[in-house]
């Protein structure tokens, strides 16, 4: 491709970590620290379901990727055909995301996500 850039799809449209989740014990202690000394901004709650899955010890960390929006599909394709089981197909959710989840090595929940 001469002077084009090649389009990436897929698990090659990764290009950042997006954002992390992180399992605290003091939820309020947590906001204080984040919200009022470093001065972070809430996006959003975590849904009911990740609060279910922190207390069951599912989940300890949570790493995000976006990627566009036809990529999601592709990456999960990709994933399956490396052997990679997936907790949950693209799905649309109500919060605007495309999302796919699944787990890496260690058991740490990964999601690769679109807006739309």
């Amino acid at each position: 491709m001469t002077g084009e850039r090649q389009r990436l799809t897929g698990l090659s449209a990764i290009q950042a970590l997006d954002y992390t989740v992180v399992r605290v014990r003091d939820m309020e202690a947590m906001r204080t620290f984040y919200g009022r000394t470093l001065r972070f901004q809430f996006v959003r709650e975590p849904s009911p379901n990740w609060n279910q899955a922190l207390g069951a010890g599912i989940v300890a960390v949570q790493l995000a990727f976006r990627v566009p929006y036809e990529a999601v599909d592709v990456c999960a394709a990709e994933l399956t055909a490396a052997g990679i089981p997936l907790l949950s197909p693209p799905t649309d959710q109500p919060w605007r995301h495309r999302t796919l989840f699944f787990r890496d090595p260690d058991g740490n929940l990964m999601e690769i996500y679109a807006d739309f």
